[in-house]
């Protein structure tokens, strides 16, 4: 995260990036999309934004992959053009906030390359080479052979001194872990560092504790151990590390539920309907949708409370990405035959 110099255009930032905003597909046009047929769907999203990389993959993709490929390296071009209009320490800090996806493209590689993924399966699907913020990342696919040298391929980059720190033969599930530990440790880091402002602090406090409770709800699922679970706390958030040394003990989500409780900054409106939801669907969709619905909530609030700030610019990445997220479902699900029922009630206006 390195640092960027002169004075910093917060004015004009934010009033681009409100601009920006307004141009999102709202929850109306969203629930018409719902109501198309897959054969038409394309036509529509493409004629909100997203035409000119559509029309880069339809030569060689079609249907859902096409529109897929098309939405990620939309949102790639964003958030480039974001960072090129901020300045001095406002694009440090909304830097923060962007390198996140970066880690997850590191992540995505490792996944890829940990399940055997061809190269080819990877540069036409996963990574498409038409999006030249890929080509560093189809570089490294090409060139290793298991973890290992993927690992090795990262050095240099943030993410790549963080994996190699990593002793023993570590799993995928480590590196994982290790990515999202060492992501939040330099973030909040960085926020301290450079005048972030409280708020941004508190926001990034309570990413880390809803990406702490989503992580132990699935540990639990899958019957991790105790020790294991403990390792995978992330540090920084607000509840306290007490109450997250109880919440590892947790054998179901009503005991987990109940130690998160016992921390003053646990905020457990709507978990009781959340875990009932849960239970009936036999899925964690119902925690992830009420955790992003506090989040999208505390940043709309700051970006009001703090309209010249990197808040509106961050409001509006963490919008332009929902937007991403809700389109990539609606076409694969459409694709699979979902219901408009089912899609409305997974996607998150």
């Amino acid at each position: 995260m390195a640092r960027a110099s002169g004075r910093s255009n917060v004015y004009n930032a934010a009033a681009r990036a409100k601009a920006r905003k307004a141009s999102l597909i709202d929850p109306t046009r969203m629930r018409q999309l719902v109501q198309q047929g897959p054969e038409s769907i394309g036509a529509s999203i493409g004629e909100m934004g997203y035409r000119s990389e559509m029309d880069l993959y339809a030569s060689r993709m079609s249907g859902a992959d096409a529109i897929e490929a098309a939405l990620f390296h939309n949102l790639d071009n964003d958030l480039a053009g974001v960072l090129r209009f901020c300045q001095g320490n406002l694009k440090s800090l909304v830097a923060i906030y962007v390198e996140r996806f970066d880690y997850e493209k590191a992540k995505t590689v490792l996944r890829a390359v940990n399940g055997g993924a061809s190269d080819e399966i990877i540069e036409t699907q996963i990574l498409p080479s038409e999006n030249p913020r890929n080509t560093s990342w189809l570089n490294i696919v090409r060139n290793t052979e298991g973890l290992h040298e993927a690992v090795d391929s990262m050095s240099g980059t943030p993410w790549g001194q963080t994996l190699s720190k990593l002793e023993g033969e570590p799993s995928l599930e480590d590196m994982e872990n290790a990515l999202d530990l060492q992501y939040f440790s330099d973030a909040l880091k960085s926020v301290k560092g450079r005048n972030g402002g409280p708020r941004l602090l508190r926001y990034l406090r309570m990413e880390i504790d809803h990406r702490n409770v989503i992580n132990q709800l699935r540990a639990i699922r899958m019957e991790i151990t105790t020790e294991k679970r403990q390792s995978m706390v992330i540090p920084g958030g607000k509840i306290d590390s007490g109450t997250m040394r109880q919440a590892c003990q947790s054998e179901s989500d009503e005991e987990l539920i109940e130690s998160l409780r016992r921390s003053g900054s646990f905020d457990d409106s709507g978990f009781d309907e959340a875990m009932a939801d849960s239970r009936r669907l036999g899925s964690l969709d119902p925690y992830a949708e009420l955790l992003s619905h506090q989040r999208h909530a505390v940043l709309k609030r700051f970006s009001h409370l703090s309209p010249v700030s990197p808040f509106p610019i961050i409001y509006y990445i963490e919008q332009k990405s929902l937007e991403v997220r809700n389109l990539r479902l609606l076409v694969r699900g459409k694709a699979v035959g979902l219901s408009n029922e089912v899609l409305e009630a997974h996607m998150d206006y």
